[in-house]
């Protein structure tokens, strides 16, 4: 048996298609017992909606598609990522609406996702993350028109609005923090360099080293997982002046940066201070607890959540939100230098 139709539906509960159409959008224009008899053999033929009509009657998917070009492999392991998606689906959840997730290999797939689930009106609205330099997903979504929020910024999108926090600003806090404990060699584990943010904390690592006088400041890019940040913090140790300081990008390469540490035999804090860029529950719970950037990713979640809401239901109200800055909190990880 085929796909059952709107004039299935109407001919088995006896009523005209259009009272089918009404009953099945929400609509008004059929009395509410009429209404659940059609809902009652929608859902005994197993009926449901087809794409490309709903699109062509102007209906709401109910649902916003987030598209994550990166190994499923981190993302999984990746708190950030955990909590930022809580958010976002609790923000979504304030009106019925569902958030799609795909994780894909790369920015090619990524693209061709986005232009199949507007051609199929699959969701109402995107989600983008991971702005890159020169983003070639930005001309692709303002050419689709759907409404489409940017975590990240600021600038560089588009006309696409975005939520953003100032990553240079915290970038620069911590390496003043550290360099007002009297560390002079300090590296950086970053993450992909493709990505915006990463470029705005390498710079203002850079431009800090500049403006303090300190002997070394490096990064090096990495694809944020433990193993490449276990590798890179074991190389970076390895060296005869090596750095008295290290920040992370994520919490997990920071832990597997830390235990590297120990198995080198190199103390924290007393030979080595440690930083990570997130403070999830990671940074907390090893020993000793790391100084880490705090900010709220759940609620930051929430906001973009709101954001894309907004913008769904008044693309021309869609506006650039800027979010509070990180801040430092300091625990047993950083401390002055041969301490």
């Amino acid at each position: 048996m085929g796909r059952p139709t709107i004039a299935d539906i109407a001919r088995q509960a006896g009523v005209s298609k259009g009272a089918v159409s009404f009953a099945l959008n929400g609509r008004p224009g059929v009395s509410e017992q009429t209404r659940r008899r059609i809902l009652q053999v929608a859902e005994e033929m197993n009926w449901r909606p087809h794409s490309a009509a709903r699109a062509l009657g102007g209906a709401r998917a109910g649902a916003v598609g987030l598209v994550l070009a990166r190994p499923a492999r981190t993302v999984g392991v990746e708190p950030f990522f955990a909590q930022l998606l809580s958010g976002l689906q609790a923000g979504l959840s304030v009106q019925s609406t569902a958030l799609q997730l795909l994780v894909v290999e790369d920015t090619a797939a990524e693209i061709e996702v986005y232009r199949r689930w507007a051609s199929e009106h699959r969701v109402d609205g995107f989600v983008l993350i991971d702005l890159q330099v020169r983003d070639p997903r930005v001309p692709v979504l303002e050419e689709l028109a759907v409404p489409t929020v940017v975590l990240g910024g600021p600038g560089r999108h588009g006309t696409l609005p975005s939520v953003w926090a100032d990553d240079r600003e915290a970038m620069l806090s911590i390496v003043d923090y550290l360099a007002a404990l009297g560390h002079r060699r300090i590296a950086h584990l970053a993450g992909l360099p493709a990505f915006q943010h990463t470029q705005r904390r390498i710079r203002a690592l850079r431009d800090s080293a500049k403006r303090l006088g300190l002997d070394e400041a490096v990064s090096v890019p990495t694809d944020f997982s433990d193993a490449e940040g276990a590798a890179a913090t074991r190389t970076l140790l390895s060296r005869r002046e090596r750095p008295t300081a290290i920040i992370y990008d994520s919490d997990v390469m920071a832990v597997a940066g830390l235990g590297v540490a120990t198995e080198m035999g190199v103390a924290v804090p007393q030979q080595l201070s440690v930083v990570s860029f997130d403070d999830s529950v990671l940074t907390r719970i090893v020993h000793p607890p790391l100084t880490a950037l705090s900010r709220d990713t759940f609620a930051l979640g929430e906001q973009v959540a709101r954001a894309l809401l907004a913008a769904i239901a008044d693309p021309a109200a869609a506006q650039d939100r800027k979010t509070a800055t990180p801040r430092l909190t300091v625990r047993e990880s950083t401390g002055a230098p041969g301490h």
